[in-house]
């Protein structure tokens, strides 16, 4: 379970970055996102569609993202013994015996 899970988990992380290079910013990024005149890709969908679409992707890789690191934690914290860590009482250490003084003979 864990082994799917993780892998999921790495798909949809490449798939988030992917999605986050190819959307335009104000500074250009990779720019396939659409726009530009000619016969590029942006005239398939408009601007705003294309805009719209990779925004809910996004966002939508983003939710997936969160979820499957949320269970990976719980399922890693998990170790079976159905105790909690921050319920257990803490068990003190036996105080080491307290070693007696030395006796120093005296002379009378």
């Amino acid at each position: 379970m864990e082994t799917i899970l993780l892998v999921v988990h790495l798909m949809v992380a490449v798939a988030l970055i992917a999605i986050i290079l190819v959307q335009r910013s104000e500074g250009g990024g990779l720019g396939l996102g659409g726009g530009g005149g000619g016969g590029g890709p942006g005239n398939l969908i408009s601007v705003r569609g294309t805009a719209n679409l990779l925004t809910r992707t996004t966002a939508f890789l983003a939710v997936a993202f969160f979820s499957t690191s949320l269970i990976l934690a719980i399922l890693a914290g998990d170790d079976g013994s159905g105790r909690a860590i921050v319920t257990d009482p803490i068990e003190e250490a036996p105080a080491a015996p307290a070693e007696e003084p030395p006796v120093i003979p005296t002379t009378d």
